[in-house]
């Protein structure tokens, strides 16, 4: 019977709507050494295609092609720049935002229904949008056009996303496992990869950390790459793998989640990103708190201590993780912390710009010598000035607070997992890093979406007027 329900799984998860996705990104990196720079606007219009049909597929599809886009569009862009020309606007990387705005359309109709039933959640996500278009139009004022259309998207479109998809959300949890499943796949490559990258830095990846100017990533040199594997940053690429250990590690059978979970572990140490470290390690702690998920928490803390001691045991990998993990108990000397903590008294000397904002001009920014933008109250604070901004913050943090009682709304595994998730993203993630923008805002917005689930939110009478994508099933 096992054996059958495996099978079965495996065929479905073949037979799923995230395809096109998977198709779209190695047609892109075929047809980059013939078409050249031509397949950057075809790519992004690739992805508002594919995302129109797995969302047509049902929102399982959805979210496990958005997944894979997220974590393999960065690469094949750096396949393509290798080739082409190193592109500064990155215009390839607006593909997946553009892919997750697909489904809001469905939405929108749905808004326009008489008999919607109310739903009190959606007041956060639409107060989070005018904050960001406050911040849009600061940047136009500024003349700064590009910015504005650049960073409103990127932190529009997962709030956005969210919207359209705690519609489809139940209390089933089915969304929750088909993003289980898709990192099933994702982490393993993605941290195989990871540790080849480490040793053996490839051409591509040499050409885009030369020329993007990022100093977070480390030096183009075997051994002296802060892990970014196929994504577009340390964080990132941290953020997404500590979410996928923890769903696969909870959700999965033990022994799929052990085969995902090794390389992905080595591929989390070498990324040197402590706050995912830590933000794991809370996850993990506060699922034990309750009895449906205390096994697993035991089982996956047990994992990650053996992952640790041979990460460190292991020459090549052993001093610099061991360094990184003792500078954790030396907040005194963790450069790092200082300079988070200068930024709040760069900004308080600042009065010009602390209660207006700037807007998205800056906020992005990522080159050697700019101030870095860390943790979602300095983004806030720069980009919409402290009135509009602790507005923005307040209702991040009470989406945070609303996704995390999930685990007592909904008791069950599932539950715990994506409550968890979302402890894990107030306590460590936002004041640490931001989660307003990009893949990890994504990231963060699919997970706050499933734990509101629109049968928690409305009313699971008033619910069974919702319509569906077509085709929905489960993948």
């Amino acid at each position: 019977m096992n054996q059958n329900r495996i099978k079965s799984e495996v065929f479905a998860f073949l037979a799923a709507g995230w395809w096109p996705t998977a198709l779209l990104l190695a047609g892109t990196a075929a047809a980059a050494p013939v078409l050249g720079g031509l397949v950057r606007p075809i790519f992004v219009l690739g992805c508002a295609v594919a995302g129109w049909f797995a969302w047509r597929k049902s929102a399982e599809a959805h979210v496990q092609s958005a997944i894979l886009l997220f974590a393999f569009a960065p690469f094949v862009r750096r396949l393509v720049d290798v080739v082409a020309g190193f592109d500064p606007s990155s215009i390839m990387l607006s593909g997946p935002l553009l892919f997750i705005v697909a489904p809001f359309p469905s939405f929108w109709s749905l808004l326009a229904s008489k008999d919607r039933p109310s739903n009190p959640w959606l007041v956060l996500p639409v107060i989070i949008l005018a904050c960001v278009v406050y911040g849009a139009a600061l940047s136009i004022f500024q003349n700064d056009w590009f910015n504005a259309a650049n960073g409103g998207m990127k932190w529009a479109a997962p709030v956005l996303y969210a919207m359209a998809l705690q519609q489809q959300a139940d209390s089933r949890f089915a969304l929750a496992h088909a993003m289980a499943r898709m990192f099933l796949v994702v982490l393993p490559l993605t941290g195989l990869y990871g540790i080849w990258q480490y040793v053996d830095p490839q051409s591509w990846d040499q050409f885009w950390m030369v020329n993007a100017s990022i100093t977070s990533v480390g030096y183009p040199l075997p051994y002296m790459v802060r892990v970014f594997s196929t994504m577009n940053a340390p964080a990132s690429y941290a953020t997404f793998t500590a979410t996928g250990l923890l769903l696969v590690g909870f959700l999965r059978p033990g022994w799929q989640a052990l085969a995902a979970s090794v390389p992905a572990a080595i591929g989390l140490l070498l990324s040197l990103y402590r706050t995912s470290w830590i933000a794991l390690a809370v996850c993990v702690l506060f699922c034990m708190l309750f009895q449906q998920t205390r096994k697993r928490a035991l089982a996956t803390t047990i994992g990650i201590a053996c992952a640790v001691i041979a990460a460190t045991a292991f020459a090549p990998f052993s001093d610099v993780i061991t360094s990184r993990f003792e500078s954790l108990g030396s907040v005194a000397n963790d450069s790092s912390g200082t300079e988070r903590l200068d930024e709040f008294v760069t900004l308080w000397n600042a009065p010009d710009s602390t209660v207006t904002g700037r807007g998205f001009t800056i906020t992005d920014v990522g080159v050697a010598g700019a101030m870095p933008i860390d943790g979602q109250i300095i983004a806030s604070w720069v980009t919409m000035g402290i009135p509009v901004g602790l507005v923005c913050l307040a209702a991040y943090i009470w989406t945070g607070l609303w996704a995390a009682s999930a685990a007592w709304r909904m008791p069950m595994r599932e539950g715990v997992v994506l409550g968890a998730l979302a402890v894990g993203a107030l306590l460590v993630q936002m004041p640490l890093t931001s989660v307003s923008s990009g893949e990890v805002s994504a990231l963060f917005w699919m997970c706050v979406a499933m734990a509101c689930p629109i049968d928690q939110t409305a009313g699971a009478a008033e619910t069974s007027a919702l319509p569906a994508p077509d085709n929905q099933t489960s993948v």
